[in-house]
């Protein structure tokens, strides 16, 4: 890395005088000055990953920018992949991972889990008690239930107080299910690896990645236990999502690759060449990234048409997208140094998500206010984002917050911009550490 402005600033200059563009000309096209794109090819600041993505579009250089600036952290793999990628379930689940030293929820925090259980309510309620305990099915069937209300409320909520109530309730599956019958044991074994997936969904958007990853492997586990062995396909998925927010785009391709599978089901292996066409993105490479987001809308329309219904099975990855290959594409071109396109999709996307999903709002409102402002257009980023900030602030999560200081840096590069000094302390104070 040290030696990064010492091969990146001649190649940058290199590639635009054979375009035949200008400084001026340049700093128009990917909206930084003039003066920072100087300082960047004679080596006295360095590229960020998003400049060099930026620059590859604008000179058509294939990536060759991209690739010189090199992704850094720690790898996202840990010691339960094997050889061939592949998680390795146990034939025994271990006991559920200790809690990571978050502190108790505060009381104003379990007043918003609280109102927003209130909120959900009438989106449909958990069985009664006779009704839950009449058969093995409806048993299963309002524990699941309970599972879509935790996933309703995460949308309106911040994900810390929700942790301790999925921890417990894993643990709780995990002892119910060896207390019944082999059939309906199994099926709640099951569900205890989808609670303690989820869980460490909700341990990602707090900001712990050990912790998620510990979820992780711990849903594997049960998951094995059940005889549910696509879970660990799956869970090389959320291990690349949390590759690719690292930014390692190797590492996201590596472990998206790892649930392609044919004997996997079509949805997926849908997600898989969906995340996989994150990491390619973040490498800069467009080609490999189309054709994976073609392959994910193939395998993922299959799924959908082949879909049976059930009341018993947990749907996999995001469930409040109306056409969730279009959503990722816009997220894609973004990455790929193409904000104009990514804006135009993600204004046209994030148009059909539902009014109640608050998170899914903010995780995808933020990209599109982010997709304007590395465009320039500056004033509708600035009312976009105003209009995002309460409800940032109400669900938090570290993986919005990443895009918020990503779009804050954006806006920086215009401190003179009036959009931008006004909307400026409303973003700070967004962006400041919260007390917990």
């Amino acid at each position: 890395m040290l030696e990064q402005p010492h091969v990146f600033g001649p190649e940058l200059r290199r590639c635009r005088l054979a375009a035949g563009l200008t400084l001026t000309q340049l700093a128009s096209s990917v909206h930084y000055s003039k003066s920072q794109i100087s300082k960047i090819e004679t080596g006295h600041k360095r590229a960020s990953s998003e400049f060099a993505r930026l620059c590859d579009s604008a000179l058509d250089t294939g990536g060759a920018l991209s690739a010189l600036v090199p992704a850094s952290g720690p790898s996202a793999r840990s010691s339960s992949l094997d050889q061939a990628g592949a998680m390795r379930p146990t034939a025994e689940p271990e006991e559920p991972p200790v809690l990571s030293p978050w502190p108790p929820p505060s009381r104003r925090q379990m007043m918003t889990a609280g109102a927003a259980g209130l909120a959900v309510g009438t989106m449909g309620q958990p069985p009664s008690l006779p009704e839950v305990m009449s058969s093995d099915e409806t048993l299963l069937s309002a524990h699941r239930g309970l599972l879509d209300q935790y996933r309703r409320i995460a949308q309106l909520s911040p994900p810390d107080p929700l942790i301790p109530a999925l921890a417990e309730h894993t643990k709780a599956l995990h002892t119910l299910a060896a207390q019944t019958g082999s059939r309906t044991g199994a099926g709640l074994l099951s569900l205890s690896a989808r609670f303690a997936e989820f869980t460490g969904w909700m341990a990602q958007e707090a900001g712990d990645d050990a912790a998620a990853l510990r979820w992780t492997d711990h849903a594997v586990a049960l998951a094995g236990a059940s005889g549910d062995h696509d879970l660990a396909s799956y869970a090389l998925v959320r291990r690349a999502l949390i590759a690719y927010y690292r930014g390692e785009s190797a590492e996201t391709i590596s472990l998206a690759d790892g649930a392609l599978s044919h004997r996997l089901p079509p949805r997926i292996r849908g997600l898989a060449a969906q995340r996989r066409a994150q990491g390619h993105a973040l490498a800069g490479d467009y080609d490999a990234c189309m054709r994976d987001l073609d392959l994910a809308r193939e395998l993922i329309v299959h799924a959908t048409a082949d879909a049976v219904p059930t009341a018993l099975v947990p749907v996999l990855g995001p469930t409040h997208l109306t056409d969730p290959v279009s959503m990722v594409t816009g997220w894609c071109l973004l990455d790929l140094g193409r904000p104009r396109e990514a804006a135009d999709l993600l204004d046209r996307e994030c148009a059909r998500l539902p009014a109640h999903a608050l998170r899914t709002q903010a995780r995808y409102g933020t990209r599109r206010a982010l997709a304007h402002a590395v465009a320039g257009e500056l004033d509708h980023a600035c009312t976009l984002t105003a209009a995002l900030l309460t409800t940032t602030a109400s669900v938090t999560s570290a993986t919005i917050t990443m895009d918020l200081r990503r779009l804050s840096r954006t806006l920086s590069r215009h401190p003179h911009h009036p959009a931008h000094q006004t909307l400026a302390p409303q973003l700070a104070a967004a962006l400041a550490p919260r007390a917990h």
